[in-house]
């Protein structure tokens, strides 16, 4: 069996891909955009209200299956996890260097993500 064969077939895993492809930008975090529970998916939340970049926030300490699954679906061992355009783009380290380094903008823009005064558009 396929590793796609066993990504479909798991129902959390079907969860995740209809929300990565649903939304243009997806944070899979601990609590929620405007109550983050840990320090890590604050942060991230900041760094894309900053940009301005609309998301939608997945609180995983909602189901244990979605924390557990998440972590398998993206091979990335840690929570939050950013996707933007259905790819996967890291967790916090990795979303803050890229901001600090002009990189996540980059990415926003080359994916065409609106953003600051054109995301409210």
């Amino acid at each position: 069996m396929t590793d796609q064969a066993v990504t479909s077939a798991d129902p959390i895993h079907t969860f995740i891909t209809d929300a990565v492809q649903t939304h243009p930008v997806v944070l899979f975090m601990k609590g929620t955009p405007d109550a983050p529970r840990c320090g890590f998916s604050s942060l991230a939340v900041q760094i894309l209200d900053h940009i301005g970049a609309p998301f939608v926030g997945v609180d995983v300490l909602q189901d244990e299956g979605l924390r557990d699954g998440i972590k398998s679906f993206s091979d990335w061992p840690t929570i939050p996890q950013l996707y933007v355009k259905g790819e996967f783009v890291g967790g916090s380290d990795i979303v803050r260097e890229m901001f600090n380094a002009g990189e996540l903008q980059a990415l926003m823009a080359e994916k065409g993500v609106p953003m600051g005064e054109d995301a409210d558009a």
